[in-house]
């Protein structure tokens, strides 16, 4: 199926149209010499001058702001962004495929923190089958190269828009008349990926120019980046599914949980991720000035995921096998679940091999038209546009190879060891391919915005009121998810020549050898770490062709079907005061949500809607106590709205589990009531001790429960979002530090501790770590650079499985950088990630394991040529 293009929509060519009116009116202004003419700002560049950068924004902001600046036109502290912001105080990010792709602010979830570009935001897409839209951000399609500074907003104020509740990030990127007037960076890096053992290259270039009236300024980008991934994974995959367990001494055990299944996975990825930026900006006079940004993100990606598995839950407990010395642990819950023993009966099946075969895509733009006007005492801020996204897969082919046989199991916290007597998993002939249980999934979801909004500020003398800004925001956001099945139907008498075919082809008939070895590090003694290995090529020629002649059928998943639009208007009014010292801002932001949820219901589409308003007062004081000591208060309500996929209320079936998910439009959104204290003593250049105290009383979060529902005849367990009843209680303590010891010397770091509680409930907060450390030291003369920088999450939590909550353990990881200025034009530079080779180990809170997950270190080597 060919996926399909962005729209071309009437607002998007009247922005188009406004661009090419900037251009002409630039090219006349070359000719003209204005009044007033800009003075440049002098860049610092380097590790210190990017950190000074970044402690003035801090030190000026009139809320509670942390910043990232780049040393220099690309030259971001990390290539992944999210990397680069886990090491701001109070944020995490999940590393779950190697990079950073979601982060967690202040304790709470990745999906209650927004991030913009230039104020705005940004659509997103994932690729992954079990990945739907957030009110996150996919922070991996987003190419380091573009971004100027991050500034992360953890106080609102009433200017700012809604939606986050532990902090907001803006990214922002660069104006080309903030540059030289013609600035030239290129550059070229191979990245070797120790896992995949691969090089891949990765390219980017910039070009800005602008005339010499400074009035009109023109700036290109574009940057390639290829990658080849590769992640290990040892999994167990636990339901809520309770069975009977019957030992070989005939002795029974009722209501136990026993895992579906899990395996010895690898999924690897060949991914090709293309950025391309725009930016012309027109300052006709000092009173004007115009911008137009254009951002386009385009990732393909390659996947495959093999997965040699045991199905205990799945196929040998419900065919009632007899279960020789089973291990139980108790759960949370009061009941016991299945963590070792051997599941006997070599004549029921007990292994399978999972290939996934996909073809996948990534795709964002932004189209934004800003334009700035100065009074004399006034200013007005206007600025629209568009933002889409798509993503899914093209092709998401599940083959399913399965055997008969017994299963010996052994499962602990960090232990995932089975194996299968009588069975050899290099030996492919074992398994043969069962047609009933071949699908592909065709899946694309969209997500598109457009917005509008003016904001203009007033100076006053009012006491001590010193100006008003009021404003006004629409925004109008829809979000669609789609997807067609391929099935084979084994019934149909048609294609029964080629199902029994399909039926008689074994795994080696499609291999053509073992996989590599897996988990070099997260194995024990007993882990599956190297079995017969699919061959896509060969998967084509033998499987392919008969599924693509016709023995393969595709129809509309109403299931996975769901349509989300909301219409918000938002208004605001906000007041800056000072008297002597004392100065900040106060002010209350109105917003209203319509709110429309479309689904399948009863095999008919129909829709859900709803509408809510809320006022979001907030309070911003700081105290100059001396010339470098400030000390900082914030009051304020936020908002968070749901995700849209718990606002569906479509239903998934899990092809691979056998269970369901599904949506609830009627969540409510998620309000905090929270305030924050802070002091900051800035006792010399690019230095800083500040502490920040934070509380947050949260209305309610979103958690996942599963019960047994009724679908199409069978009883299926299905987990929903339900709204807690009582919401959670979160506070934490930032601690800050950072100097310049100078001779080029100097470190930062940072520690977080959060402490989240669920009144009344055992429950751990999702998306929260208690503890939280960041430290970089950094070294740097006219010609050399070189930062070591490491980090520490304690552990963190997610949904209900089994009885019990998941937890990610602890995980740390240690990073590296090294620049050499060659001459003034001309860089050489080094990084490493991941140098450790740190393992993400994942299970239940009782002890079940659920992933133990290898990505490997990356290293890169690059020049960058400058002028």
């Amino acid at each position: 199926m060919q996926r399909s293009r962005f729209p071309s929509t009437l607002f998007h060519k009247t922005l188009l149209a406004g661009t090419i009116a900037m251009i002409s009116a630039g090219a006349a202004a070359q000719e003209t010499e204005t009044e007033g003419k800009t003075v440049e700002e002098v860049v610092v560049t380097g590790i210190r001058g990017a950190l000074q950068q970044s402690l003035d924004v801090k030190r000026d902001a009139t809320s509670i702001v942390d910043a990232i600046s780049s040393e220099d036109i690309g030259k971001f502290p990390d290539k992944n962004v999210a990397d680069s912001l886990q090491r701001v105080p109070g944020i995490s990010v999940d590393r779950i495929w190697g990079e950073g792709r979601d982060i967690f602010v202040r304790g709470t979830d990745s999906t209650l923190n927004r991030t913009l570009m230039n104020g705005q935001n940004v659509a997103s897409a994932y690729w992954w089958a079990n990945d739907n839209p957030s009110r996150g951000f996919n922070y991996s399609i987003l190419a380091s190269e573009l971004v100027s500074a991050l500034e992360v907003y953890k106080s609102p104020e009433a200017r700012h828009d809604e939606g986050s509740i532990g902090g907001m990030v803006n990214v922002i990127t660069r104006k080309p008349l903030d540059l030289d007037p013609m600035t030239v960076n290129l550059s070229t890096e191979s990245v070797y990926s120790e896992l995949p053992d691969t090089w891949d290259p990765q390219v980017s270039g910039l070009v800005s120019w602008k005339n010499d009236a400074e009035t009109f300024a023109v700036l290109a980008s574009y940057n390639s980046q290829q990658r080849t991934m590769r992640r290990d994974g040892l999994e167990v995959f636990p339901t809520n599914d309770l069975y009977t367990v019957t030992d070989q001494n005939g002795n029974v055990t009722e209501d136990v949980y026993v895992p579906w299944g899990g395996g010895s996975a690898i999924f690897q990825q060949d991914r090709q991720r293309d950025t391309t930026n725009l930016t012309v900006q027109f300052r006709p006079s000092d009173r004007w000035d115009m911008t137009m940004n254009y951002v386009a993100s385009d990732m393909d990606m390659d996947n495959s995921n093999q997965n040699y598995l045991f199905v205990a839950g799945g196929y040998k407990i419900p065919n009632g096998d007899v279960v020789t010395d089973p291990v139980f642990i108790p759960t949370s819950d009061g009941y016991q679940a299945l963590v070792g023993g051997v599941i006997e009966n070599p004549d029921s099946i007990g292994v399978a091999d999972e290939p996934i075969v996909r073809d996948a895509f990534v795709e964002s733009e932004v189209l934004d038209f800003a334009a700035d006007y100065t009074g004399d005492s006034w200013t007005l801020h206007l600025q629209a546009g568009t933002t889409s996204a798509e993503g899914g897969s093209t092709k998401d082919r599940n083959y399913w190879f399965e055997g008969n046989s017994a299963e010996d199991l052994n499962f602990g916290p960090n232990t995932n060891e089975f194996s299968f007597p009588g069975i050899d998993p290099l030996d492919g002939s074992a398994l043969h391919l069962n047609a009933a249980n071949l699908r592909d999934w065709v899946r694309v979801m969209e997500d598109d915005e457009s917005y509008f909004q003016a904001d203009g500020v007033i100076d006053v003398q009012l006491g001590a009121i010193t100006a008003i800004k009021t404003g006004v925001k629409l925004r109008d956001h829809t979000i669609e998810n789609n997807r067609q099945n391929g099935s084979v139907d084994v019934s149909n008498p048609d294609i029964a020549d080629q199902v029994a075919a399909l039926n008689a082809i074994t795994l080696a008939d499609v291999s053509s050898g073992p996989s590599p070895r897996l988990h070099g590090e997260g194995a024990t003694s007993g882990s599956l770490t190297r079995y017969a290995f699919l061959d896509t090529g060969l998967a084509r020629e033998k499987i392919d062709s008969i599924l693509d002649a016709g023995a393969m059928t595709y129809a509309e998943d109403q299931r996975a079907y769901y349509k989300i639009n909301e219409d918000i208007a938002a208004a605001y009014a906000q007041a800056d005061f000072e008297r002597g010292k004392l100065h900040g801002n106060f002010g209350v932001r109105l917003v209203e949500t319509d709110q429309t949820s479309h689904a399948y219901i009863d095999g008919e589409r129909g829709a859900v809607s709803r509408s809510y308003r809320e006022a979001l007062p907030s309070v911003n004081v700081i105290y100059d106590l001396a010339e470098d000591i400030i000390l900082r208060g914030a009051a304020s309500r936020a908002m968070a709205r749901p995700t849209f996929q718990n606002l569906s209320s479509n239903i998934v079936i899990n092809a691979t589990s056998g269970t369901a998910t599904a949506g609830n439009p009627m969540l409510e959104p998620i309000f905090a009531d929270q305030f924050e204290l802070g002091a900051e003593w800035y006792f010399s250049d690019a230095s800083l001790v500040a502490a920040t105290y934070f509380n947050k009383d949260l209305s309610t979060f979103v958690f996942q429960n599963t019960q047994v529902e009724e679908i199409d005849g069978q009883s299926i367990n299905v987990t929903r979002p339900y709204n807690a009843d009582k919401g959670a209680d979160i506070q934490g303590l930032e601690i800050q530090v950072q100097h310049d010891f100078g001779s080029g010397f100097g470190v930062l770091g940072n520690y977080t501790w959060t402490d989240a509680k669920v009144p009344g409930s055992k429950l751990e907060l999702p998306g929260n770590s208690r503890d939280q450390f960041n430290a970089s030291t950094y070294y740097e003369n006219d010609f050399l650079s070189l930062r070591l920088s490491y980090n520490l999450r304690s552990e963190s939590y997610g949904g209900l499985t089994s009885g019990s909550q998941l937890v990610t353990d602890q995980y740390d990881q240690w990073d590296a950088t090294a620049n050499w200025m060659v001459n003034e034009n001309v860089d050489v530079f080094f990084t490493a990630v991941n140098l450790t080779n740190e393992i993400i180990y994942m299970r239940t809170a009782d002890g079940i394991p659920v992933g133990f997950y290898e990505n490997g270190p990356r290293f890169s080597l690059g020049a960058r040529l400058s002028f």
